[in-house]
Parts: C-alpha cells; sequence; structure tokens
C-alpha cells in the first residue's frame, strides 16, 4: 500500500504539461525574439522586478492574457502555470544562475535566445509525440536521449548544456552579448 500512495503521489511531466506549457511561451518568444521594443521594456521590468510592467507586457501576448503566476528575482523571469495534481506548477523562464550578478539582464543575450529556442518550442508545442518523447526521456532521467531531443531542434553553438531538472530541463546558453550565461528552464514548481 505505501508503494502505491509514493507511486500515484509521485510528480512528473507528461507531453500535456510539456505541450501546453510550449503553447503558451511560444508567442512570448516569438515577441522577444521579434520585437526590439518589448523586448527593451520586458528586461527593464525584469531588472526593475517592476511585475506591474511584466502584467501590461504580459497582457500583450493572447495565449498569457490574464496569468497571474509570473515573477523575478532582477536577474531573470518565471512564468507558472497551474495543472491539476499531482503536477501543481509548471515554470518556464529564464535567468542568470543565481550568485553571479545582481540587477542585470540583457536584452541582446535574451532576444538571440528567444529565436534559437523558437524551433523547439513550436516542435513541443506542435508534436504530441515529440512531447511524449521528451517527458518519457525525463521521467527515465536520460540524460543523453533529453539532450539529443533538444539539441535537435535547438542549434545554436551558444547551447552549452542542457540537463535534466527538477521534473524538466535546464538549457544553458552562452552568448556573445553577455559576460554571464542564461539558463532557459521549464520544471516543475516545488514547494
Amino acid at each position: 500500500m505505501s508503494q502505491l500512495v509514493r507511486k500515484k503521489s509521485r510528480p512528473h511531466v507528461t507531453a500535456f504539461v510539456l505541450r501546453k506549457t510550449a503553447r503558451a511561451m511560444l508567442p512570448f518568444y516569438t515577441k522577444i525574439a521579434k520585437d526590439e521594443k518589448f523586448a527593451r521594456q520586458w528586461s527593464k521590468a525584469v531588472v526593475t522586478a517592476n511585475l506591474n510592467l511584466m502584467g501590461e507586457l504580459l497582457a500583450r501576448i493572447p495565449s498569457l492574457v490574464g496569468n497571474q503566476n509570473y515573477g523575478t528575482n532582477a536577474i531573470g523571469y518565471f512564468i507558472s502555470f497551474p495543472f491539476t495534481p499531482p503536477v501543481g506548477y509548471y515554470t518556464n523562464g529564464t535567468t542568470i544562475p543565481p550568485g553571479l550578478v545582481q540587477f542585470t539582464f540583457n536584452t541582446k543575450a535574451h532576444r538571440y535566445i528567444a529565436r534559437a529556442l523558437l524551433p523547439f518550442y513550436r516542435k513541443l508545442a506542435t508534436s504530441c509525440r515529440y512531447a511524449k518523447a521528451l517527458a518519457y526521456a525525463i521521467r527515465r532521467k536520460d540524460q543523453r536521449t533529453v539532450k539529443c531531443l533538444v539539441r535537435k531542434f535547438v542549434t545554436s553553438a551558444a547551447l552549452s548544456s542542457v540537463i535534466i531538472e527538477d521534473s524538466g530541463i535546464a538549457l544553458l546558453f552562452k552568448t556573445p552579448f553577455s559576460k554571464y550565461p542564461y539558463r532557459n528552464l521549464l520544471f516543475r514548481e516545488s514547494y
């Protein structure tokens, strides 16, 4: 009985969770990549921890209108999506790893990363088969398969690592626009 309870309550990522998150975030990354003014405003909101401005900017993205689950640590941002238990909240964001710098978020680096991510988020949003394969590899902690699945669509030389983390993935980018690395994260929030 205790094994059944433990297994049943163990949270894990599913293709549905990955696809829904990617579908919501794809228009945001498209806007960041294509609209420099929007991207500069977003960076300003991140660095100044201006949640009101973040909310106003997110309201311009049809898939994110009404989402109140977002935040910043002044070196990055996080946007969360609610799912039924045991998943809870699944989060996406881009941030400089903590401890390196404060109140910094480079617009050029963010736009570069967004452009690199577009094929990956597009594939994840539109292909159930791809999302199932990625979710399965994450659950199995199959680092090699996860890396191959991601690198198939994120072909930028700036992508320096792909790791499984918190029922999700962390993509580390080292761009020519910043001396700091940036991490794009898909993960399950733990409380």
